[in-house]
């Protein structure tokens, strides 16, 4: 078979299975979609209107009727979506339907900011054959590898350059495609592809002519001259020469029997399957797959020791969960919560006062921010706790409410997260440390104050009633903000109920790693402001690690951080700090370097420190770094080859075609911090080529972050961002790899990426 039959045979293919059809061709939850019908869309209790919904022709676009005068519709991709949930499980739903049409409800969850589709079908079955279809074409589409998704996006950016439907391809139409595709061409460049195209002189592409052009548009050099070396039988990789490039350039400990299991995996052509040979497009395959990525494919599942006990991890912990935006007058939601903790967020925070009704409620207090009530907070945990996680989450409680309302607060968390609330300590003994993320799989743990030692438990010596305590450090921290003298630390009445659900994370004001060490208990923990944070990991680094190895350390932002930014967490991880809270709604560098760090182990929200932050011998210092077994040096080679499908950033203007570059940045101890650039390359989001070399020099690399950075480079102004990604460099597998990007706010950008060849060296 020639190229240009391998290239029509390949289009056939993707005519006959393109986009999720692979899997769903003449699926009636398919067919239902794209026949679609009529819902009633629900905004409030006096807004309900009857709005069509259905899936276009390319199985990845919703479009739904709109009655605004100059937006008849609306459309939206499955990649918009984050879930959908059956029933009234949206605050919308939940406030503006009654209960006896819980059946008949259901809520597209997009991601970001975009408000949530709340939906109400006419019947129980109706519902619940939306929700059914609407998963399945969800999860079809997700598992799409990046070949099948480049294809599919590739198509789609066909059909929409083909304005008369006429299934042909005209000069201007390719044109056109090729700004949807994000490449600007000369007109010269694009005739001279037309015509090499053309081959019937009809003045249009057409059937063959156009699978040419396709085979033309995604070759992909790079990937020639890589394979080329290698295949040195018959034109193709044997199992042999496929040992060879594992071994030589991507460095890994294979056996032939591990060839052999790749070749099964990602061969395409049965004949060379037979041969056990490794075609071109096989070896693409395995590239653009798991194996063939930057992220240890070990590091994607818990691979960590769990047992340890729960303060000798990083702990995946949120600020001000409750906020949606800023921290003044912006919306506090249930949905946050369900957002932060399908996030795997392990530590969430509840601002709680005194509600309306004797019902307690949680909004950030002496601002405009809505308020939502603890009660429904509490029922949103329990439901979304432990859907991408096992492992525990504590609740951080920052208590003002009366004592009636704190009764009512106990209540609630033991009513309704029952067995999963830890209400006493595990086993029948007083403990000396903290039980293991392990003996904690689906429990939750109250953080707050407490009325007395945690031994009264064991003793017949907790019959002590409500007292007044010191209120929380950080409730403190924001009224002082918002005050030229520094206020009296208000003193609030604990009620004995919620007292009694501190078990493990019992709130202190800080008085002194010595203090600390001498008079305070495993179990009871201080809170940090990040300016006091921040200092004490300057100026009493190995202290601070020190306290952290018995002990439970929290940060949280300064409360002059009224828009919800967030500081730089790796300061603070560097010294041992579990609970690094950050504002989770607000997208940020800093959030990009969070979700890196929790990345691998299963993206479970907890990991493991190194050895040299939970043994008391360590002397480790990163600030003044001396020799010990956290000194491991190395040099980190990075080649930036190509990046492939960058989105456009501007889509409503056909000829803003992006001119991208990368950057490369290292975050650790201070001395490995670094970042690196390559050049800039002028109107190619599709797939440009760098072929740029960068060096790092690493000494501590149990603590080192990796973070790539794509933006548009704009000459007048600050360069716009397209994507990033970020992971420890401990999880980084050596060799030609392919690097995921993410928007923003952490979610996949489909069929996008760069491609790079990475080698760590020891020195």
């Amino acid at each position: 078979m020639d190229l240009c039959q391998k290239t029509q045979h390949k289009l056939q293919v993707i005519e006959k299975e393109h986009g999720i059809q692979w899997s769903l061709e003449g699926d009636a939850d398919l067919q239902f979609l794209l026949i679609g019908g009529e819902l009633i869309k629900i905004r409030s209790r006096s807004w309900k209107k009857n709005r069509l919904l259905k899936l276009q022709e390319d199985c990845k676009t919703f479009w739904h009727e709109s009655h605004r005068i100059f937006k008849k519709s609306h459309t939206f991709s499955i990649d918009d979506i984050d879930s959908v949930r059956m029933g009234r499980q949206s605050e919308g739903l939940n406030k503006h339907t009654d209960p006896s049409v819980e059946d008949q409800c259901f809520s597209i969850i997009f991601k970001g900011s975009k408000r949530n589709l709340d939906l109400m079908a006419h019947t129980r079955e109706d519902a619940k054959q939306w929700v059914k279809s609407l998963n399945k074409v969800i999860s079809s589409m997700r598992n799409l590898n990046c070949q099948q998704k480049s294809e599919h996006w590739i198509i789609n950016c066909m059909r929409k350059a083909d304005k008369n439907d006429d299934k042909k391809m005209t000069l201007k139409e390719l044109k056109r495609f090729l700004r949807q595709i994000n490449v600007e061409v000369d007109d010269t460049y694009a005739e001279e592809i037309f015509k090499t195209c053309d081959k019937s002189n009809s003045g249009s592409l057409e059937g063959s002519e156009i699978k040419h052009f396709y085979g033309l548009l995604t070759q992909r050099e790079e990937i020639d001259v890589i394979y080329g070396k290698y295949a040195q039988t018959e034109g193709q990789m044997s199992a042999k020469d496929l040992l060879d490039f594992l071994l030589k350039e991507q460095r890994e400990q294979v056996s032939m029997g591990d060839v052999l299991k790749l070749i099964e995996k990602y061969e395409i052509d049965e004949t060379a399957k037979q041969k056990k040979h490794m075609s071109k497009d096989g070896f693409l395959m395995y590239l653009q797959h798991e194996d063939g990525s930057i992220l240890n494919p070990a590091h994607k599942r818990v691979y960590q020791d769990m047992s340890q006990p729960l303060n000798h991890y990083y702990i995946s912990s949120s600020h001000n969960t409750y906020l949606k935006e800023d921290q003044l007058k912006g919306p506090s939601s249930t949905e946050a919560y369900i957002k932060a903790l399908m996030k795997s967020c392990r530590c969430v925070e509840l601002d709680c006062w005194d509600g309306a009704n004797g019902e307690p409620v949680i909004y950030h207090g002496y601002t405009l921010t809505s308020k939502i009530l603890f009660r429904d907070v509490i029922k949103a945990i329990k439901e979304y706790a432990f859907k991408t996680s096992d492992y525990p989450v504590i609740l951080s409680l920052e208590n003002h409410c009366t004592v009636d309302q704190q009764r009512l607060m106990a209540h609630h968390l033991i009513s309704i997260l029952g067995d999963a609330l830890v209400v006493k300590p595990l086993g029948n003994t007083m403990p000396t440390n903290f039980p293991s993320p392990e003996e904690l799989k689906g429990k939750i743990l109250i953080k707050g104050k407490r009325l007395n030692k945690l031994d009264a438990v064991f003793t017949n010596n907790n019959t002590i009633e409500e007292e007044m305590v010191s209120e929380e450090d950080e409730a403190a921290d924001c009224k002082e903000n918002g005050q030229k003298a520094k206020p009296k630390k208000s003193k609030i009445k604990l009620a004995k109920e919620l007292s009694d659900l501190v078990i493990y994370c019992k709130s202190v004001h800080y008085s002194g790693f010595e203090h600390a060490k001498d008079n305070q208990a495993f179990y009871e923990m201080s809170s940090f402001k990040e300016s006091k944070a921040f200092n004490l990991a300057e100026t009493l680094a190995t202290a601070y690690i020190h306290h952290n190895m018995d002990k439970l350390s929290r940060i949280y932002p300064a409360g002059s951080r009224t828009d919800s930014s967030n500081y730089n967490p790796m300061p603070m991880w560097n010294v041992g700090c579990q609970i690094v809270a950050l504002n989770f709604q607000t997208p940020s560098k800093e959030m990009h370097i969070n979700q890196g760090r929790f990345l691998p182990n299963g993206f479970c929200g907890y990991i493991l420190k190194p050895e040299f932050q939970r043994s008391f011998s360590s002397t480790f210092n990163p600030n003044k770094l001396t020799d010990g077994p956290w000194l491991q040096r190395k040099v980190f080679h990075i080649m930036i080859i190509s990046a492939q499908q960058l989105p456009k950033l501007n889509k409503d203007k056909a000829k803003s075609i992006v001119d991208p570059l990368v950057r490369v940045e290292i975050h650790g101890v201070p001395t490995d911090n670094a970042s690196k650039e390559t050049h800039y390359i002028e109107n190619n989001g599709f797939n440009p080529m760098w072929n740029e070399r960068f060096q790092f020099n690493i000494q501590v690399p149990e603590l080192a972050m990796v973070r790539f950075v794509v933006e548009d480079y704009d000459s007048a102004s600050q360069n716009d961002f397209i994507g990033q990604y970020c992971l420890p460099l401990t999880s980084v597998q050596n060799g030609y790899r392919h690097v995921p990007l993410l928007t923003k706010r952490g979610d996949a950008i489909s069929s996008a990426g760069l491609f790079v060849h990475l080698m760590l060296i020891d020195v």
